[in-house]
């Protein structure tokens, strides 16, 4: 997800209104690249930080939330002097079709890169409907009459 001549910031998420936070710390909005192909819909979100134990991926209904924690790591008899990095936790929570096959979404992360791919439906797919040429001699023997 890289940008050429722009700056990119973390966005800080805002608080949820299902629920207030329990841990103490910020709470950024993931970057995400959204992908739309004839067979899936993939995200790609920048969770720097985060692995496969520290994200948890739910779908309630409609609403699917990525939620990812980092925590701070500084060596033993080391102090940080200065960060300007913000380390938090990721929350991004979306609101899912119903074009989605919801028991086929799957997941994988890589260097603090979610890939999340949701596979469309059987009937949110698309179709082509093939075409079939008919005969001049079909139009011919059509009985139009004049008025």
């Amino acid at each position: 997800m890289a940008e050429t001549g722009r700056e990119l910031h973390k966005k800080e998420a805002e608080t949820p209104e299902t629920g207030e936070r329990t841990r103490a710390t910020r709470i950024y909005s993931p970057q995400v690249d959204i992908i739309e192909r004839q067979e899936d819909i993939v995200v790609i979100a920048d969770m720097p930080g985060v692995d496969e134990k520290s994200i948890d991926i739910t779908l309630e209904k409609n609403v699917l939330t990525i939620s990812g924690k980092v925590d701070a790591v500084i060596p033993k008899a080391h102090r940080l002097q200065l960060s300007e990095y913000g380390i938090g936790d990721y929350q991004r929570v979306f609101t899912l079709s119903e074009e989605i096959d919801r028991d086929k979404i799957h997941a994988t992360v890589k260097n603090g890169v979610l890939k999340l791919v949701m596979p469309r439906a059987e009937t949110a797919k698309t179709k082509k409907i093939p075409i079939q040429a008919e005969g001049l001699g079909g139009l011919m023997n059509l009985d139009v009459k004049s008025a």
